[in-house]
Formats: C-alpha cells, sequence, structure tokens
C-alpha cells in the first residue's frame, strides 16, 4: 500500500461521513449526492491503485 492509495482511501472516508453529516443536517439532496459521487470516485480510485 503506497502514500498515494492510503491518502485517497482517507479522504474518501472523510467524504463518506461528510455525507452522513449532511444527510443528517437535511441538506439538499444535490449537494449530497455531489459529496457521494467523489467519495465512490476516492475510495475506488485509492482501491485500484492498491499493490497487492
Amino acid at each position: 500500500m503506497n502514500g498515494l492509495s492510503t491518502a485517497l482511501i482517507v479522504v474518501g472516508l472523510f467524504f463518506v461521513g461528510g455525507v452522513v453529516s449532511f444527510i443528517k443536517q437535511k441538506m439538499p439532496k444535490g449537494v449530497v449526492v455531489v459529496l457521494a459521487i467523489g467519495a465512490a470516485m476516492c475510495l475506488a480510485a485509492g482501491v485500484l491503485r492498491l499493490e497487492v
């Protein structure tokens, strides 16, 4: 596991926490969807960059 994949996974998990927080605060759905897409892309990129 290199540094970039670790950073992408950490940022993705941070965004997932933001999605949960925004849903609890009843933020507009558009904002939540954009943040969720960003979280999914960060997590996917981090997992795909893993060197096993």
